[in-house]
């Protein structure tokens, strides 16, 4: 007959794969349906990468600038879009054309590029697998829905239009590899993720700690030879990556496009950071000074416009410089870096990430609202470890995916919108509630089949003031500034949502340090 334990595994094995498959399934058909919606300019920046890729030799990929778009992401993602541009070819050729290609935005262009995100989000799935296969059903259940159905990933990738769920999916394999003790194939996919995307190296500081204190300090010998040989690996990766542009002789202008410090320390839609309490603190300032009757230089450039340059556009504090939040970020990741030293355990390996990404989203240079991903997805794993994490995981989701409401700012998309955000806060409400069920009331339940479920999952006074003032917020926003105001003050909006998004975030950055300190 086979082994009976043998055969329980396969068969517990292959209903978690069915299982999966039909979170995917559900993902998909939703962003079957967003085909049609909203597309940013990313849009045309991937298509012109497309062709930019697929019309010119290698050594030319940088250096283009036939449109505004130019490529400025790793060389590892230039071969993915070469890749991708050799089916955008035979779906339609003036896809990948250079000049008649510009702003091409035809239906084959569309179901081309939206369909080749939904494809590329298997990685995620394999991610999320590979991490969740030895949980109990419950809490792989929980993980899959956060995160294969993370309404900040159908907001960001599939109305909007990025790549982020592939590029997520080698993040948490490379945790997944991790947690099994399997540092070296971690390191080598956090290398790759990388050369993919260069805004994930916010992390690269615990990968480093964690890795040269749970793989490489064990023994003179055995210690030299490991750091050789994940030396040898991070270098491998980085030589297939950047090797032919060195070839060329254009590791300058690479470098140049991957890190634009010209573009100013906010985004144009404000990310919910540190940043926006300090420039409301400098408008504050001015205005409560000139008042006072001080001549006070109103700054060329204002946060209020739309796209900023590189004039900095303080009145009265000090101006930021890249460095200032290069070294801001570096010290809010220290305590977390001191603890992965102390005690490297592959337990705690997506926590300290996730604490990673949160410092650079909070304190980083030029951050978009759309890098809250990075650390809401890693996070998701973390919340099904204890009570506490999951009541922090609900209220920080929530504000993420809120906080990337401006980013559809069409009225068609509204509906999309609210309802992606309703019903994942209920699907986590649900989820967390059950997996934290009172285990005496669940039993009495089943023998009496009446009652409710008492569950330890419930949110405190505060955060659910909080969570109330969102959606005061959104109705301020959305229907009383229009009503009242009309077009005068149209940056309003704009400054309440973000400024109320990153008190939760600021909260969930302290809640995480906290933890990880104690």
């Amino acid at each position: 007959h086979g082994h009976p334990i043998g055969a329980e595994m396969e068969r517990r094995k292959s209903s978690e794969r069915r299982l999966l498959l039909w979170f995917f399934a559900v993902a998909t058909a939703v962003k079957l349906l967003l085909i049609p919606s909203y597309r940013s300019t990313d849009f045309e920046v991937h298509r012109n990468w497309l062709a930019v890729t697929h019309s010119l030799p290698l050594s030319k990929w940088y250096l283009d600038e036939t449109s505004p778009w130019t490529l400025d992401y790793p060389p590892f993602f230039a071969y993915f879009e070469r890749f991708l541009s050799i089916f955008a070819r035979v779906v339609d050729p003036r896809i990948v054309d250079l000049q008649s290609g510009l702003d091409y935005s035809v239906d084959s262009v569309v179901y081309f590029q939206r369909i080749s995100v939904i494809v590329s989000d298997l990685c995620l799935v394999l991610g999320v697998y590979r991490l969740t296969r030895k949980l109990e059903p419950i809490n792989r259940n929980l993980i899959c829905a956060m995160v294969i159905w993370s309404p900040g990933l159908l907001i960001v990738d599939h109305i909007h239009f990025q790549y982020n769920g592939f590029l997520l999916g080698w993040l948490l394999l490379s945790i997944s590899f991790l947690q099994d003790g399997r540092d070296l194939l971690g390191g080598f996919l956090f290398a790759v993720l990388l050369c993919f995307k260069h805004l994930f190296a916010v992390a690269a500081p615990v990968y480093f700690v964690y890795l040269l204190r749970h793989y490489c300090w064990s023994g003179l010998a055995t210690g030299f030879r490991r750091l050789v040989t994940i030396g040898a690996v991070v270098v491998a990766v980085f030589a297939a990556a950047f090797g032919p542009f060195i070839y060329h002789g254009q590791m300058k202008q690479v470098m140049t496009r991957m890190f634009p410090f010209g573009r100013g320390l906010c985004h144009a839609y404000w990310a919910p950071n540190f940043w926006v309490f300090y420039i409301i603190l400098d408008k504050g300032l001015a205005f409560s000074l000139r008042k006072l009757g001080f001549e006070i230089q109103i700054p060329s450039a204002s946060f209020t416009g739309g796209l900023v340059g590189d004039s900095s556009p303080f009145a009265v504090l000090p101006q930021i410089t890249p460095l200032t939040t290069f070294a801001m970020v570096l010290l809010a990741v220290t305590p977390c870096l001191l603890k992965a030293w102390q005690k490297p355990q592959p337990g705690l390996v997506a926590r300290w990430i996730a604490y990673a990404y949160t410092c650079g989203f909070l304190f980083g240079w030029h951050v978009h609202e759309k890098a809250s991903l990075h650390f809401t997805i890693p996070l998701a794993i973390v919340a099904v470890q204890s009570l506490e994490d999951a009541k922090h995981y609900f209220l920080v989701s929530i504000v993420s995916c809120y906080s990337l409401f401006p980013l559809l700012y069409e009225p068609q998309e509204y509906p999309v919108k609210v309802l992606l955000l309703l019903l994942h806060s209920m699907v986590m409400w649900l989820g967390f509630a059950a997996q934290h069920a009172d285990e005496k009331a669940l039993k009495k339940k089943k023998k009496e089949k009446t009652g409710e479920i008492k569950s330890k999952f419930r949110i405190g006074c505060i955060e659910k003031s909080y969570l109330m003032g969102l959606v005061i917020v959104e109705i301020v926003s959305q229907f009383l500034h229009p009503y009242f105001l009309g077009d005068r003050f149209a940056f309003l909006p704009l400054m309440l949502i973000s400024t109320y998004c990153a008190v939760g975030i600021m909260y969930s950055w302290i809640w995480q340090l906290h933890r990880i300190l104690t």
